[in-house]
């Protein structure tokens, strides 16, 4: 959890509170690392790291998409801010889609 504290200090995001949710409850078997976040302001914040060694296709921003949405539901509150950390080449179109669905695509390697 320290790592990912400073991950996040170190592209200048800070949470007052910061929950790992666990994957199990979302029904996935994804590698991925999912977060809920509350920031300064009170707002709520969903954090999704995702690190593979292949391209991000547009079917992987329909699971995401997927994914969130099954979050929304689990926590019974929307989230004012998506966030979604990467570590991998994208696709084109899967960066227009998830840019259009109001995701804030950050580069971890950067």
């Amino acid at each position: 959890m320290k790592e990912v504290i400073e991950f996040f200090l170190s592209k200048k995001l800070i949470f007052k509170k910061l929950r790992q949710i666990d994957n199990k409850k979302l029904s996935t078997r994804k590698k991925i690392e999912i977060y809920e976040g509350v920031d300064l302001h009170g707002n709520y914040a969903a954090l999704f790291i995702l690190t593979q060694k292949s391209r991000f296709l547009r079917k992987n921003a329909d699971e995401i998409e997927e994914l969130f949405e099954r979050l929304k539901i689990l926590q019974d509150h929307n989230f004012k801010k998506k966030l979604f950390f990467y570590d991998m080449a994208f696709c084109k179109k899967a960066k227009l889609l998830m840019k259009e669905r109001g995701w804030r695509l950050i580069d971890a390697a950067s």
